[in-house]
């Protein structure tokens, strides 16, 4: 017989996505009574938890009073007793009907296996367009800074929130006029668009630079100025997958990453292989190992609750596999958005409580100096050098990292009563441990 799983998803206002979502777990290949599908609801105000509550006769949905964060998932993980695995999926994400027997199929064959990560994509499918602007610098930005994307459109539908820069771009920014990306030269941008239709031939841009200065686009040169002005791109390339995850990384410095994230899917991600850490997007977890270990950090609210919850198994001996044939795609930052105060003020601040408690000492007060040193040279960057050069100051992200880092020190008491109880039971080095970490990207 079929190990018994109870696949969790939890719910916060997930509308239609949470709905698909759920739709894609009833079509898995698994007998419907080995499957229990439960959704957690985060106080939801949408009515997507009552429309699948009373839509569905073979879902659980149990109704949270409060928004509780990831770690409401242990509403529904602590009373796995009837279930070999428990597999966590993001209600913003659509699983292949064959998702689950691969990441059962590698438990079953190694006991010592407390969680299987599948190949997350992200779900949009991806081509190409090609950037090229001559750099300049501004005051206060060292950045070598070519043309800004802030705005992208496929089919007429909007797409900047899903833009990835392959090649020579900053990453997304926010700012009192929205979302944009700053480019480099000779930059490469992946546009996505829906899987469901064909490939675009051309894409559109809106683009936007002061002083005013010549851009290609492809092999076609434009003139691009302060005022923003729409162009349409030649696509440069066959569609493609992006990975979301293929595993997670510790990488120097004790930050937690998506093995994989923004890089094509191909053959260096077909390999299974064991990695450090687990996503909390979507994974299969033994329910011996949670029973073990714990579950979610009630204190972490968003983001670092897996890694947490990865470090505390692998200090107990605990390992986590990566398995290809498994797969799940993910509407990327659907329900939180990255750069956002929020997104800042809990990633920070996690990211170093999560390492008071579980990493050596030195290493951990280590982390929190380079917290405050990497502060004050964005305070010099975007502060003090600005005003020194008589331009306008941005403390924007001074302030909410020092917000984090204050919530961080506040936490301190009770992450030193968590470490001495997760010190007596670690069976594996910290030196084993501190190995698994990569260089920074």
């Amino acid at each position: 017989m079929l190990p018994s799983v109870r696949a969790v998803v939890l719910n916060y206002n997930g509308g239609d996505l949470v709905i698909r979502c759920v739709e894609s777990l009833r079509k898995t290949d698994w007998p419907a009574d080995r499957l229990e599908i439960v959704v957690v609801d985060n106080a939801s105000a949408d009515g997507s938890a009552e429309y699948l509550a009373r839509t569905y006769d073979d879902v659980t949905v149990l109704f949270n009073a409060h928004n509780d964060g990831f770690p409401a998932n242990n509403l529904a993980m602590r009373s796995i007793d009837d279930h070999a695995y428990v597999a966590l999926i993001n209600p913003d994400t659509t699983v292949d009907p064959g998702w689950l027997r691969p990441l059962v199929e590698a438990m079953e064959a190694d006991v010592g296996l407390g969680a299987a990560c599948p190949r997350l994509l992200l779900e949009p499918r991806f081509v190409d367009i090609e950037i090229d602007a001559p750099t300049h610098h501004v005051r206060g930005d060292d950045r070598d800074l070519g043309v800004r994307v802030t705005g992208v459109r496929v089919d007429g539908q909007d797409r900047l929130r899903q833009l990835h820069i392959c090649r020579n771009g900053w990453g997304a920014e926010l700012s009192a006029t929205g979302r944009h990306h700053w480019l480099s030269a000779d930059a490469v941008v992946a546009v996505p668009f829906d899987p469901s239709g064909s490939p675009p031939e051309t894409v559109h841009v809106e683009l936007t630079v002061e002083p005013a200065k010549d851009v290609r686009l492809g092999d076609e040169v434009v003139q691009v100025g302060p005022d923003p002005r729409w162009f349409e791109v030649p696509v440069q390339s066959e569609p493609y997958d992006l990975v979301n995850n293929a595993g997670s990384l510790l990488v120097e410095g004790g930050w937690g990453a998506d093995r994989g994230l923004g890089r094509r899917d191909g053959a260096e991600f077909d390999e299974p292989c064991e990695v450090f850490a687990w996503c909390g997007g979507g994974v299969l977890l033994r329910s011996t190992y949670l029973r073990a270990v714990g579950l979610f950090d009630e204190r972490f609210f968003l983001y670092y609750e897996d890694t947490d919850l990865s470090w505390r198994g692998r200090a107990q001996g605990w390992r986590y596999r990566y398995v290809p044939e498994s797969r799940i795609r993910h509407v990327h930052a659907a329900s939180t958005v990255e750069g956002s105060a929020m997104f800042v003020h809990f990633v920070e601040r996690n990211r170093l409580l999560m390492l008071a408690k579980n990493a050596p000492v030195s290493f951990a007060a280590s982390a929190f100096v380079r917290f405050l040193v990497n502060t004050l040279g964005i305070a010099r960057a975007q502060v003090l050098r600005p005003m020194r050069n008589g331009a306008r100051p941005d403390p924007t992200t001074v302030v909410r990292r020092l917000r984090a880092f204050v919530a961080a020190v506040r936490l301190l008491p009770y992450a030193a009563t968590e470490r001495r109880a997760l010190r007596k039971a670690q069976v594996v080095d910290d030196a084993e441990l501190l190995a698994w970490q990569v260089p920074q990207p």
